[in-house]
């Protein structure tokens, strides 16, 4: 009985997938420079400003202290929680993002925290956080 010898193929590499892909880079190049182009083509003199701040920034968090007695300061500034709350109000009026960082202080009342916490719920601040620090002794 006579054997079947199989003859073996060579691999070949198949390029016109990568062939595609240079093609479609290309293209997409030439018609970003395009539009680089366009804008260039008009002489216009911006006009300057002094002191404008860039519109991208993002504000500080609002940092709110707690105080064992119950009194709340925000930027050197004693307030009520109805004053807090027409503040919260306006920041989140000119930022809907803004948050609020609470430090409370660990031998006041805890209601004091909880006062604050629904003074941000109210004026719907939904990013809050809870300051801490770690306790050395602890590791």
């Amino acid at each position: 009985m006579p054997l079947k010898i199989d003859t073996v193929e060579e691999p070949d590499i198949n390029l016109t997938p990568m062939i595609d892909i240079v093609f479609l880079l290309i293209i997409f190049f030439m018609v970003g420079t395009k539009f680089t182009e366009m804008e260039r083509q008009y002489d216009v003199k911006l006009p300057t400003v002094s002191d404008a701040q860039p519109l991208s920034n993002l504000p500080d968090e609002m940092i709110l202290n707690v105080k064992s007695d119950g009194g709340i300061v925000l930027n050197d500034e004693q307030l009520t929680l109805d004053e807090l709350q027409g503040k919260l109000e306006l920041a989140k009026q000119n930022y809907a993002d803004q948050a609020v960082l609470i430090r409370g202080d660990a031998s006041g009342p805890y209601q004091h925290v909880m006062d604050v916490l629904a003074v941000c719920n109210r004026s719907k601040i939904s990013f809050v956080s809870l300051a801490n620090r770690l306790d050395p002794q602890a590791q």
